[in-house]
């Protein structure tokens, strides 16, 4: 949800959900905030998938319309099955609200540059805060029942509409949710050994946007191995990096522990200005192996041969041997096209110099109220594989490459079924160095070979 507050009251939510079904709503568009008019509108609005109209009046009527399509500025009439208008009162005693559908399904809403309209609802009607009414155009319904006669808005909001679905009857990934199975990923992980005699730790780069759970990430691993909930990293919620250095951390098995057989490097958050977070070319230093723990990232100024922090000579085990991306499962489509521009700029980077890559998709529960309320529900969330998807799809990424996760932020005590969750992310990561080391090394004498 947006940092700007919705207006729907708790009871006006239930109303509207038990219209729209099990769905997430995100507010995208307020117009007291950012103005009655039709170009604010479609500056937020626009290709955003399934949304609502959510209007508001002084007679106490709440009423708008969803379209399960796009808005684009195309000026058509657009066909819609799933399109309706709607209209409830807080506090009718209990009153199913009002749902109606277009006369045609052929014709559910045009598709121009004016606020939303609905032909017998136009909002934001001449770029003020009011909305044409006109009964029988497009769909059929009587005034009194819809905004009882007053025209004049008190508010309009715009929500995305993100059906979370119900659950599948079989998960589309198979995880045996048991202790037996935490100790076993435990120990493979503890076990693990590079196979190559020339490193000790298998090097894993984390790379993402502010504020999706980077440096949780690796706290949340680190607290598994510690038997309880630690915060090492520098984590939390900002518009900016919390993370400024490049810091490469170890995990140790236990308090007094030997380090386990990998390290993850931490970076910067992407950002989507030019000039501003990580830079692709820090980047390439860091998967060569040239840059030093705790080097001060400069946005402005990538690292240079001859700056404090650059390691002219990196031997394997300073390299990265894999790559993961870190991203906010909730915010698939709400990524900026420059910042996808930018996770595309390093995937084929990344891709040309042959190192392995893997997706985590975090803040699962907060995605799905399924997952939510129960983790091991993650694999049967029809709403948790459709943003698996459509994140293979975005960046170019097979799903089985994709890693739901929930890091530990507000928890005081571990959860197995977390633990699980997290230990089989880190399995696939050390699984694919092996892979980078294969493919990238293969060709070296069998005796460099552990």
């Amino acid at each position: 949800m947006s940092s700007v507050r919705s207006a729907l009251s708790r009871e006006q939510e239930k109303q509207l959900g038990s219209l729209l079904g099990h769905a997430r709503l995100s507010l995208l568009y307020k117009a007291s905030v950012h103005g009655y008019t039709a170009a604010a509108f479609h500056g937020r609005c626009d290709l955003q998938g399934p949304t609502v109209v959510v209007a508001y009046n002084g007679a106490g009527f709440v009423f708008g319309a969803f379209t399960s399509k796009d808005y684009t500025q195309r000026g058509q009439v657009i066909a819609d099955d799933k399109a309706f208008l709607f209209s409830f009162r807080e506090g009718d005693g209990g009153k199913s609200p009002l749902r109606v559908a277009p006369k045609s399904e052929a014709q559910a809403f045009t598709d121009g540059n004016t606020g939303p309209n609905f032909g017998s609802l136009v909002f934001l009607n001449g770029n003020q805060a009011a909305v044409a009414s006109n009964p029988g155009s497009l769909y059929n319904f009587e005034a009194a029942e819809m905004h009882g006669g007053d025209l004049v808005l008190t508010e309009c909001e715009v929500y995305r509409v993100e059906d979370l679905g119900g659950l599948l009857e079989k998960p589309w990934r198979n995880v045996l949710w048991s202790s037996e199975k935490k100790k076993e990923l435990m120990e493979f992980v503890r076990n693990y050994k590079p196979i190559m005699n020339a490193v000790r730790q298998a090097r894993i780069l984390l790379i993402g946007p502010v504020g999706v759970g980077k440096s949780s990430f690796f706290n949340s691993i680190n607290s598994i191995f510690r038997g309880h909930v630690t915060s090492q990293a520098i984590a939390g919620s900002t518009a900016k990096s919390l993370t400024t250095q490049f810091r490469s951390y170890q995990v140790k098995a236990g308090r007094e522990g030997k380090p386990l057989p990998f390290v993850m490097c931490d970076t910067m958050g992407l950002e989507e200005a030019t000039g501003e977070g990580l830079q692709l070319d820090d980047i390439t230093s860091v998967l060569r192996g040239h840059v030093m723990d705790r080097y001060q990232f400069n946005p402005s100024v990538p690292l240079q041969p001859d700056s404090l922090g650059y390691r002219k000579s990196p031997a394997l085990g300073d390299m990265v041997h894999c790559v993961v991306y870190v991203l906010d499962g909730g915010k698939v489509k709400q990524m900026k096209p420059k910042l996808l521009e930018k996770l595309h700029d390093i995937r084929r980077r990344v891709n040309l110099m042959g190192v392995p890559q893997l997706v985590l998709m975090t803040k699962v529960d907060e995605a799905c109220q399924h997952v939510g309320t129960d983790l091991k529900q993650v694999y049967h969330s029809h709403y948790i594989q459709r943003k698996v998807e459509e994140l293979g799809l975005l960046l170019g990424i097979p799903m089985s490459c994709i890693i739901p996760v929930k890091n530990y932020s507000q928890e005081l005590d571990l959860d197995q079924n977390n633990d699980i969750l997290l230990l089989t992310a880190i399995q696939q990561m050390l699984r694919f160095t092996d892979n980078y080391f294969d493919d990238i090394y293969q060709g070296e004498d069998e005796e460099c070979r552990g």
